[in-house]
């Protein structure tokens, strides 16, 4: 996974920009008080990740589509293990189980997809950072 794809700042919970700051307060999805907790803006690069308002009303769709996708792995996973021979509301049960438990990483992952799909990675403002040139705090 190389830096500068958007796959990088969502794995590794880093600013969509400059992909070096946090994302998030703390890195770990499973510290249950802090979980959902991110920083208003990027500490390297300045970078708003609240840019307005409802912004992440959005990722609402994106945590939809990644439960989807858990629920039908789950789903097929269940289904070739067992042969087709599990009950059914075993397999709910499964599903909620692995729905809540997953729900850190899940919420994490939509609000980090949903802010790559809309900021680009640049990597002259890390490099700009580093080298001591100012850096503006929003960028065109």
């Amino acid at each position: 996974m190389n830096k500068g794809s958007k796959l990088y700042s969502v794995v590794r919970n880093k600013c969509p920009r400059c992909q070096e700051g946090d994302f998030f307060v703390t890195g770990n999805s499973y510290d249950l008080k802090n979980f959902s907790k991110m920083h208003s803006h990027c500490q390297v690069c300045g970078e708003s990740f609240e840019p307005e308002p409802g912004y992440y009303f959005g990722g609402m769709y994106v945590s939809y589509a990644i439960n989807v996708a858990i629920m039908v792995a789950l789903w097929v996973g269940t289904d070739l293990l067992f042969k087709g021979g599990i009950d059914i509301w075993l397999l709910v049960l499964l599903s909620i189980v692995a729905g809540i438990s997953l729900t850190p990483i899940t919420f994490r992952w939509s609000r980090l997809i949903w802010i790559n799909i809309f900021v680009k990675y640049d990597p002259e403002i890390a490099a700009r950072k580093f080298s001591g040139k100012a850096v503006t705090s929003q960028l065109p």
